[in-house]
């Protein structure tokens, strides 16, 4: 499928690795920083533009690869009525698109993507589009470079999205304040990621809920009023550290 791309951040970057080695043609990259428009087209092994009237019209796709508040902004600035064009943000429904492509959907990856990745992770990959034609090309787009594709409507995905949230970015950012308490007590915090590594593999064959372990499971208040003392300096994870107990506690 010949595609142009819209955009140069993590999202443009990552799903312009992997259709190109999926065998798809990336025309061209469109990128408002030209700089970064060019650098992202030399690894893609095409060209670039930053001038809207100079982007490449023959393409079968345009992929709006670009965050959620930027979409409309940059869909306005497309002007291809009577081409097919789907966006990839996650919060923003398909019908932004309507009255200004002739086919439009999205084409939204369900996973964490960074641009200086050295490898191409999965990607669970949720299609939506205005019509079954369209649906159908982005299935068949979808599955050649995931295998976990599923059809879902702005409702579902906007729902993905807000889980997604949770066991993502809350968990990571859980482990920046985690990180930051070892480095201001003198501890390692990597002698942690075993165990961050074997909770996370367990999921692939136990629900968290069985897999859940630790003093507030255990009921072990004695363990539980000592961590909090502990955390009597750190107001933020003390904090959190209580909401989670009583949500594990509340949870049995």
């Amino acid at each position: 499928m010949n595609i142009v791309i819209i955009g140069t951040g993590n999202t443009a970057t990552v799903l312009g690795k992997k259709l190109k080695k999926a065998g798809h043609h990336i025309l061209q990259v469109f990128g408002r920083n030209s700089k970064e428009a060019s650098a992202l087209a030399y690894e893609l092994g095409t060209g670039s533009t930053n001038y809207w009237n100079v982007v490449n019209r023959n393409a079968d796709l345009y992929i709006l690869a670009v965050s959620d508040i930027a979409v409309e902004e940059v869909f306005q600035e497309l002007q291809l009525p009577d081409k097919t064009i789907v966006h990839t943000a996650a919060s923003v429904s398909k019908e932004v698109l309507k009255g200004g492509a002739e086919h439009y959907g999205v084409l939204y990856p369900l996973q964490s993507l960074k641009k200086d990745s050295d490898y191409l992770p999965e990607i669970p990959v949720i299609i939506d589009a205005s019509d079954k034609q369209t649906l159908a090309m982005l299935d068949v787009l979808a599955h050649s470079i995931s295998d976990r594709v599923i059809e879902a409507g702005d409702e579902t995905r906007v729902k993905l999205h807000l889980a997604a949230v949770m066991v993502n970015n809350f968990t990571n950012h859980l482990y920046a304040l985690v990180e930051k308490y070892c480095k201001d007590e003198g501890l390692d915090f990597y002698l942690l990621l075993p165990l961050i590594k074997e909770t996370a593999a367990r999921l692939d064959t136990v629900s968290p809920a069985k897999s859940q372990t630790g003093p507030a499971l255990r009921g072990d208040e004695a363990t539980i009023e000592k961590h909090l003392l502990l955390l009597k300096k750190y107001p933020q994870l003390e904090k959190i550290y209580a909401l989670l107990s009583e949500s594990i506690q509340q949870s049995k």
